[in-house]
């Protein structure tokens, strides 16, 4: 855990660009997927813009580290050990002075892990209830993969491994990944399961194994505890497309490596990207990404290379394209960064928080209810909604998101 911490949460650096050179010569580091909450505290402590005056704030931050303490105690059998902490916290909070002023509309956190780690039930299960509390509903909660049936919760970028320091860092970057020669078609970057051989992974580690256009990860060099992020990233960076199936939960932090790479991601359901980063991707799912249906893949047999290989080249350069631009967008630079121009994922949050909260309180000021946060199997949709809209209908992604 401790070389997880180091340096405000980015881990240990990776010098001279890592294994054989394939992450930035600077800006590099080992960065451990739920560190996030760390990572985004210091960038706040940095914020040019930060009041302790919680009266003329634009939102207020609670920095509670939810995902350690969910880490700690999620193997207890004892219930009331995992809700000790989150429950100290949230009655503390509401006794706080300004909370009074909005009942924590205007508070906003980020819980480090995914949201499923925080919304147990009351007949027991996985996680904590943290996300279960009244309080705790009335803000805007941010974690790296959301709930597509809640409506206060939002998914921002897993941390990748490039944290820069300067807008050229980031411009070389990009201009590396723009010349970079990739001579595989595509390619997985993960482990084997031990379940049923009729999953999107299994398939696509059959159908990889079976073809000269793609590589994957060696079995070693794949599983945790021996990963690399230099073995990664070569891997990434040799292929035109990188397949993304659902990790532990839908997401999977390889998305945001592939991105870095200038891969183009391939996904197999909407709620592993385009239902949860709709802070940080584009509406456009086609401009960046491939979707092959699961049920096409595991329950028809698609050929996955056959799918890939019949995008048309230039279709191919606009979308790597349109993924290399992305890149600045779904990273978190250094804290300490001065005079940056690019927006990183933590600016595109902390303005969409804002403005959140900006319309919580016009209402507030106007004498009238506001109702931001729908629950139930539609959640999603609101959130798909642009401003002005207010009915949901018919969606493509229906039959995937049932509850």
């Amino acid at each position: 855990m401790c070389r997880h911490v180091a340096n405000d949460g980015f881990g240990p650096p990776i010098t001279g660009g890592g294994d054989g050179g394939w992450l930035p010569e600077r800006g590099a580091y080992d960065t451990d997927q739920f560190m996030l909450g760390m990572i985004f505290h210091a960038r706040m402590r940095q914020h040019e813009c930060l009041t302790a005056d919680p009266t003329v704030a634009a939102a207020v931050y609670v920095p509670f580290y939810a995902g350690f303490d969910a880490a700690m105690n999620q193997d207890s059998s004892n219930l009331t050990v995992r809700d000790a902490l989150p429950q100290d916290m949230a009655d503390w909070l509401v006794r706080r002075p300004e909370w009074r002023a909005m009942g924590g509309r205007d508070h906003f956190m980020l819980v480090g892990r995914c949201t499923w780690d925080f919304l147990r039930g009351p007949d027991g299960g996985w996680g904590n209830t943290l996300m279960t509390y009244p309080a705790i509903r009335n803000m805007t909660v941010l974690s790296v993969e959301a709930s597509p049936w809640h409506g206060n919760d939002f998914a921002v970028p897993f941390p990748s491994h490039f944290h820069p320091s300067s807008d050229a860092e980031v411009i070389a970057w990009q201009d590396r990944m723009r010349r970079q020669e990739r001579h595989r078609l595509w390619c997985f970057a993960g482990y084997s399961r031990p379940s049923s051989k009729r999953t999107v992974r299994a398939q696509i580690m059959q159908q990889c194994g079976r073809s000269s256009r793609c590589a994957m990860l060696g079995e070693a060099a794949a599983t945790p505890g021996n990963y690399s992020p230099g073995h990664a990233m070569r891997l990434l960076e040799s292929a035109e497309f990188c397949l993304q199936p659902r990790g532990d939960g839908f997401t999977r932090k390889s998305t945001f490596d592939a991105i870095l790479a200038g891969c183009i991601p391939v996904f197999f359901h909407p709620v592993s990207a385009y239902l949860q980063y709709m802070w940080h991707l584009p509406r456009d799912y086609r401009s960046y990404s491939v979707f092959i249906p699961r049920d096409d893949l595991v329950g028809r047999n698609l050929s996955i290379e056959e799918v890939l290989r019949k995008i048309p080249l230039e279709k191919v350069a606009r979308m790597r394209e349109e993924v290399i631009r992305l890149i600045p967008t779904v990273m978190y630079r250094d804290p300490a960064a001065k005079g940056m121009q690019f927006r990183d994922a933590f600016d595109v949050a902390i303005e969409r928080v804002i403005d959140r909260v900006a319309k919580r309180r016009r209402a507030v000021a106007e004498g009238r209810e506001y109702h931001d946060s729908v629950d139930g199997d539609y959640s999603w949709k609101y959130d798909l909604l642009e401003d002005g809209q207010k009915d949901i209908g018919p969606h493509e992604f229906d039959p995937y998101v049932a509850t």
